[in-house]
């Protein structure tokens, strides 16, 4: 594990940042309902940032099997913060691969996506972190990641397009570079 994955998250300075933030806006860091947001807020953000000290890897459990045909756990919920804006993004993740040999707990699928997924992020990177993963810790022949997400950023700020959904994809291996592969995933996929 990393030198960054034992770093403790310093909650006291996070909840100064928080009542500089308060200031700023001509609040009264005081007054009954924000006397304790700063602590909130700073125990909020260590909760949601917290695959920023993990490491993916602590959730493999892998089996020997002689299974040859795509694994695929769909609608995996999960959320993240966009590291632009510090907002949420919201979705499903869908991950597929291709065993040769080996095979992963079914759980395991979703905790890698929450390891990932809960750190400042950006959704692209997201996606083929995860396919990147499981390409290199597996080592199966092929491995897919497809990511929709609803970003707070564009539906509550800025544009202001609720509804609108992002979706993003990460391909490895056979699914890359064989058409019928490709298309048997992202078909399995879409359901």
């Amino acid at each position: 594990m990393s030198e960054k994955k034992n770093i403790k998250v310093d909650l006291g300075r996070i909840e100064v940042a928080v009542r500089e933030i308060l200031l700023a806006l001509g609040e009264d860091e005081h007054r009954e309902g924000l006397a304790d947001t700063p602590k909130r807020v700073a125990r909020m953000y260590a909760e949601l940032l917290s695959g920023m000290r993990s490491d993916p890897a602590e959730h493999l459990q892998v089996f020997t099997e002689n299974y040859d045909e795509i694994v695929l756990l769909r609608d995996i919920p999960f959320y993240s913060i966009c590291e632009h804006h510090m907002m949420p993004f919201i979705g499903k993740a869908h991950i597929a691969y291709l065993p040769d040999g080996r095979v992963l707990g079914i759980s395991k699928l979703a905790r890698i996506v929450d390891s990932f997924a809960r750190r400042l992020q950006v959704q692209e990177r997201l996606t083929g972190q995860i396919a990147d993963f499981l390409m290199e810790q597996l080592k199966p022949k092929g491995a897919a990641a497809v990511i929709e997400a609803s970003h707070s950023c564009t539906t509550i700020r800025g544009i202001k397009k609720p509804g609108s959904v992002m979706v993003t994809s990460a391909l490895r291996g056979i699914f890359k570079k064989d058409p019928r592969s490709r298309s048997e995933v992202l078909s399995l996929i879409r359901g």
